[in-house]
């Protein structure tokens, strides 16, 4: 009976310290993924692995900064796997790699040009250089740039030092900048030399 009463008070704790924060981490869930679908598969192996370990939590502490953690850490070791994948896709289909063994599921998935993507309300050339931003800069441009956290904000939810967020921010704002420079020229905003109108 008393393991049981422990077990309830954990999970009771457990909800009550995260569940707060489910909302904002589907909104970073669904900005790291561009996927309905996979941003909710996110969240819920961030809040399993969050219980999991929610023993090894120190009370007191910032658990919104914790779950993030956790949550960017998932992505992070998700997108990573996801990139071998298709690494191994491309290979097989160059012939490179025959008689492998692939996940059917991950096959269709990358195969599937049409499958749903949902865009922050960017246009279309904006998005394109966003996705082709790494990931860690990605990130730190979404936290800082399109929801205005500040660097200390961004660095809690990253788990990162400050100094780190601005190395990021900086060569994150860089690489959009050069792959934006011709569709700012193009739409009026820039004059060639990268000069303001």
């Amino acid at each position: 009976m008393t393991e049981t009463r422990t077990t309830l008070q954990e999970r009771r704790d457990f909800e009550s310290q995260t569940l707060p924060y489910l909302d904002e981490l589907y909104g970073a869930a669904l900005r790291l993924t561009r996927n309905e679908r996979d941003a909710e598969d996110l969240v819920q192996d961030t809040y399993l692995k969050a219980f999991r370990s929610f023993h090894q939590y120190t009370q007191g502490t910032n658990c919104r900064a914790w779950m993030f953690r956790i949550l960017r850490n998932t992505f992070i070791n998700t997108y990573r796997r996801r990139t071998k994948e298709r690494e191994i896709l491309d290979r097989q289909e160059r012939g490179v790699l025959q008689n492998s063994l692939v996940c059917l599921e991950s096959l269709n998935r990358y195969s599937n040009p049409e499958r749903d993507i949902v865009h922050l309300d960017l246009s279309d050339d904006v998005q394109r250089a966003l996705d082709d931003v790494p990931v860690d800069f990605r990130e730190t441009v979404i936290l800082a740039d399109l929801q205005g956290l500040s660097y200390k904000e961004v660095a809690e939810r990253m788990g990162t030092p400050i100094g780190t967020v601005m190395s990021r921010l900086f060569r994150g704002r860089r690489i959009l900048r050069e792959a934006l420079e011709a569709f700012a020229i193009e739409q009026g905003i820039l004059r060639n030399g990268l000069s303001p109108i």
